[in-house]
């Protein structure tokens, strides 16, 4: 029997290593808050330590003011240790909101930017990106990243229904000109309350060409609601008043989103992974509260929310997605892949690994659970062979990763056996 046991615990390693290496893609939606003249004036670096916690593969943003903000973001917030990401061409705004544009970021070893369009509306852009996967078989089956990102109007009221109706309005004519088996992504601030509101049943009409899906699926009235207090993503802040931006009054509202085209919940080429769906850094046990409460303690730690508490008053919202296809690095990427050689992916107590003869200098390792939170962290200090003791840690999935540029997290199985 305990033979048995062994051999279908092997099976499932397998199977669930050989998902990973197809490929794991991390997005990651932010509000960043009038970025980057709201007080603090250290928000980049903030930035890059909320980032650290989760590595995103596609970062997409609101309320990014300039075209300096943006190269703040690539330079400090996500290139500080590397050259990992690119960003889109930066627009400035063509519809009502000059203060407030939408941009993505994205890790160039795993996509190209191919397209890229501003769809103006009367209050704020729609900004569209597609992201070309790099995948063995690119040039015969290529697969295509549809992201849409968008702040739509804020507060309540009829004609800020109206407003965001038209909206999505605007976004769904697009989906018409586009491949109905196309993959969607709509994010960003959607400012809903409700799931009756009129803009989100538009986002769900199934006469448009393209119909989305929202991952949670959890309707309802969101807005101060308790019940929904584990996926509310603003205020992170009862008072506002530290900071001279933003909203207070504490986490009760799910303004925050990222929608899906339906074939994502099933297309084995690009499919979203359950369960993964986050309101980053949001315990469930923070309503009408500040985030960096004592109280909201949990899985994501203090350090964390501290962060997330001064760099705006949104949370992210993170997602991951995964492909059947054969993601190909780039040259520089495929260099550092072995730059961490385990002994064995199959972990009692001790986690055993050496560097790979590529690395000579003294670098960072980090061990991050399924959902992207880090929960060790370990220098080099000029050594090449290592044993870190995991023995504490729950059974189940873990990935090991460097600070080196470019280097892929690596997964590993922590069991009893």
């Amino acid at each position: 029997m305990k033979i048995f046991r062994r051999a279908i615990l092997l099976l499932f390693i397998l199977v669930s290593f050989g998902v990973n290496a197809q490929g794991t893609i991390k997005t990651m939606v932010y509000n960043i808050l009038d970025f980057p003249s709201a007080w603090p004036n250290n928000r980049a670096q903030i930035l890059r330590d909320i980032l650290n916690e989760y590595q995103p593969d596609i970062f997409m943003v609101c309320e990014l003011q300039s075209e300096y903000g943006a190269n703040l973001i690539l330079d400090i917030s996500l290139n500080s240790t590397g050259n990992n990401y690119r960003m889109a061409p930066f627009e400035p705004s063509q519809s009502g909101d000059p203060d407030h544009q939408q941009l993505v970021f994205y890790r160039k070893g795993i996509f190209t930017l191919e397209n890229w369009e501003v769809i103006p509306t009367s209050v704020r852009d729609i900004n569209y990106y597609q992201l070309k996967l790099s995948t063995a078989d690119q040039e015969t089956d290529p697969v295509y990243f549809e992201i849409f990102v968008t702040h739509l109007k804020s507060s309540p009221g009829t004609a800020n229904k109206q407003l965001r109706l038209e909206m999505v309005q605007h976004f769904t004519s697009k989906l018409q000109t586009m491949d109905p088996h196309s993959y969607v992504l709509f994010a960003g601030d959607l400012n809903l309350y409700t799931h009756t509101e009129p803009a989100y049943q538009e986002l769900f009409n199934v006469s448009n060409n393209i119909v989305m899906a929202d991952p949670l699926d959890r309707p309802g009235s969101w807005h101060d609601n308790p019940e929904f207090q584990d996926i509310h993503s603003q205020s992170t802040r009862i008072s506002s008043g530290p900071f001279g931006a933003g909203a207070g009054g504490g986490l009760d509202d799910r303004f925050d989103f990222i929608l899906i085209s339906q074939n994502m919940l099933s297309d084995p080429k690009l499919k979203y992974i359950p369960e993964t769906y986050k309101s980053f850094g949001n315990n469930g046990n923070c309503f009408d509260n500040s985030i960096n409460s004592p109280d909201c303690d949990g899985d994501f730690g203090q350090t964390l929310r501290n962060n997330l508490y001064n760099m705006s008053d949104h949370l992210p919202i993170v997602m991951d997605v995964e492909t059947n296809k054969e993601i190909v690095l780039s040259g520089e990427d495929f260099a550092l892949d072995k730059s961490i050689i385990l002994e064995s992916t199959i972990v009692v107590e001790k986690l055993n690994f050496r560097l790979g003869s590529n690395v000579s200098e003294k670098i960072t390792f980090q061990i991050y659970n399924t959902i992207g939170q880090r929960l060790m962290e370990q220098n080099s200090e000029n050594h090449q062979y290592f044993s870190i003791d995991i023995s504490q840690l729950s059974n189940g999935i873990y990935y090991i990763k460097s600070n080196l540029p470019n280097a892929p997290a690596i997964k590993f199985l922590k069991t009893t056996w």
